[in-house]
């Protein structure tokens, strides 16, 4: 059974079905009508029950659920007006449980790695779990991906909230974190907050696998990509930064024109064979200031177009090089690059680089971020 809640200020609109949020233009003329409504998706061993939030405009429909601040399905058109779930995952929520691949997931305490799992903040240094190639993933065992979040319906969408307890998973400071969610017509928007009573570093981002023609619809190599970056940070052996900022130019990382993102996956590159394909940070030429244009994703058998805006300073893009095979929604077969991450975060390893922007967060601050995934199609 679905539950909703109502929102603006004009008058509210109660259908049989359900209760339902719908978005107002001021002197009460429709706008662009958003319903949000949530229901039960399931429990956790303990029996506390997990919830599913979808939110629906006419371009939209999108379901969050509060387990780990997880986009369980994205809705959209083709050209053709045919109608996919473009991200992957489950039909149910048990899977999920599992933990890895992150379908979907908000990561953090810190998104992406830091070596060796340490870093040194007033003196002190944190050890963190070791989950990755010797250094600290997403957050750790347990990161907010593992996490119930407590949701409620705000506005155009939901509004999920995670107390992360000083201590947990190594990182110092009671984090209270928020994740926004909300349908704007065509566009999904994740605005990102948090507050802290100790000095802490933070990196919040959403670990969501696009194909652009359908979850499990083949790979993602025809896909083309533009990046508006003009570098990137290479890596070590371990995945981890090595400090530099290398020019993209000359390079299989130089998306700054539209290519195939298996176009060039394969070159014969130590970058590439370090990750076994993208999975890198690029340096975003529009950081700081709010949402620009980060990224612009066709998939042109489907006519899908998917614009990535940010206020962040960098963006990762992995190209599934480790999916599957495993089952997934529709007992659909998800394999080796059947699908791609687009992280906007802070770069990865920064409390351990002082020339890369800072992830410090200190008591009285308020970290905020918004990230807006925008669709449409090209014919």
């Amino acid at each position: 059974m679905m539950r909703a809640g109502t929102f603006g200020a004009c008058r509210k609109w109660r259908p049989t079905a359900m209760l339902a949020a719908v978005l107002c233009a001021p002197g009460g003329a429709f706008a662009a009508a958003t319903t949000v409504a949530v229901e039960h998706f399931g429990e956790l061993a303990d029996g506390t029950p997990v919830d599913l939030y979808t939110l629906k405009s006419s371009a939209l429909e999108v379901s969050i659920t509060n387990y780990g601040g997880r986009i369980v399905t994205l809705k959209t058109a083709d050209r053709s007006g045919r109608v996919d779930d473009v991200v992957l995952g489950y039909d149910g929520f048990a899977p999920y449980l599992t933990g890895r691949p992150f379908f979907g997931a908000v990561v953090g305490r810190y998104a992406n790695r830091i070596a060796r799992g340490r870093f040194t903040l007033d003196g002190h240094t944190y050890q963190l779990p070791i989950n990755n190639n010797g250094n600290s993933l997403h957050g750790g065992l347990v990161g907010f991906d593992k996490r119930l979040w407590q949701g409620r319906i705000e506005g155009n969408g939901v509004l999920l909230t995670y107390l992360s307890k000083d201590g947990e998973e190594g990182y110092p400071g009671n984090l209270t974190a928020t994740v926004r969610y909300r349908v704007v017509r065509n566009e999904l928007r994740v605005e990102y907050g948090a507050t802290t009573d100790r000095d802490t570093v933070v990196n919040l981002s959403n670990h969501s696998y696009f194909n652009l023609a359908g979850a499990g619809n083949g790979n993602i190599l025809g896909h083309e990509l533009t990046i508006y970056a003009d570098r990137f940070t290479p890596l070590d052996a371990t995945q981890i930064p090595t400090g530099e900022l290398r020019s993209v130019a000359g390079t299989p990382f130089d998306f700054r024109r539209p290519h195939a993102i298996g176009e060039r996956i394969d070159a014969d590159d130590d970058q590439l064979r370090i990750g076994h394909g993208y999975d890198e940070n690029w340096v975003l030429n529009a950081y700081p200031g709010k949402p620009a244009l980060a990224l612009v994703a066709y998939e042109p058998v489907s006519g899908r177009v998917m614009e990535v805006l940010t206020d962040q300073p960098g963006l990762q893009l992995f190209s599934g090089n480790f999916l599957g095979p495993l089952t997934g929604k529709g007992g659909r077969t998800y394999d080796v690059r059947s699908a791609f991450c687009v992280e906007t975060q802070h770069f990865p390893d920064s409390p351990n680089h002082r020339d890369f922007p800072s992830t410090l967060l200190r008591p009285g601050q308020v970290f905020k971020s918004t990230t807006i995934f925008r669709f449409s199609t090209r014919r």
